[in-house]
């Protein structure tokens, strides 16, 4: 059962800014032991924490070196320019494909 992680947004919850990206942190730390995680989708503002300067660039250098596939869309990373410092900049077609074939969607 495949599962895959959407990061619609910069952070964890609404509110507090820090106090979301400290949480995120967190989450992505202890994901890790989510079962058959495979894949994180990652959009709108989402896409800035594969920036170079993102909170979370080592949790998700992590991730990926455990196998788990980092696709922000292309289209978001164009809009807020950035430059991606993991992960492998996708299109809406991967993200549906991916979306398709998980058993289980968390969306944060």
């Amino acid at each position: 059962m495949e599962t895959v992680l959407v990061l619609n947004q910069d952070q964890m919850g609404h509110g507090d800014r820090a106090l979301g990206q400290k949480v995120l942190a967190t989450f992505l730390k202890k994901s890790i032991r989510l079962r058959n995680f495979t894949a994180i989708v990652m959009f709108n503002s989402g896409v800035k924490l594969v920036a170079a300067d993102s909170p979370v660039l080592a949790e998700l250098r992590a991730l990926e070196e455990h196998g788990v596939d980092l696709l922000p869309c292309g289209t978001c990373v164009q809009h807020f320019g950035v430059t991606p410092a993991v992960g492998k900049v996708s299109d809406m077609d991967s993200v549906v494909t991916e979306l398709d074939r998980a058993a289980k969607v968390i969306t944060l």
